[in-house]
């Protein structure tokens, strides 16, 4: 039974992960940006929201845990590169954006908690 629990928490964990997207693209339009896209993957490592609004490009991290603190945590220095380096993957994908004002945001959500969001989370 071990390999059927492990498979049920990565379900959902990943259920968790998609609500967390959902609901923080949601509030990203509500604050004027507009989608460009969601979980891309690069050989470097996986951005979830890629956002616009005026001149701005957003690279934007979702995190969801028990607590927005733990959130905030789970942004380590080696994560924060990984995002980096996509990014650089997905401006070679879209030339169009490279003259944009890149961010890298990120948004803590947790249970029955107010998600936060934080503009320029991280800067390499």
């Amino acid at each position: 039974m071990p390999g059927m629990v492990d498979k049920a928490r990565k379900v959902r964990a990943y259920k968790t992960g998609i609500e967390a997207e959902n609901h923080a693209a949601t509030m990203l339009a509500d604050r004027g940006f507009s989608i460009l896209g969601r979980r891309f993957r690069s050989p470097a490592g996986e951005i979830d929201l890629i956002a616009t609004r005026g001149s701005q490009l957003a690279f934007v991290e979702v995190k969801a845990r028990r607590t927005l603190v733990d959130a905030a945590w789970s942004l380590t220095p080696r994560q924060q590169k990984r995002i980096a380096d996509a990014a650089s993957h997905w401006l070679q994908c879209f030339p169009e954006y490279g003259e944009c004002d890149i961010t890298f945001d990120a948004i803590l959500v947790a249970p029955r908690q107010h998600p936060e969001y934080i503009p320029d989370a991280f800067r390499l």
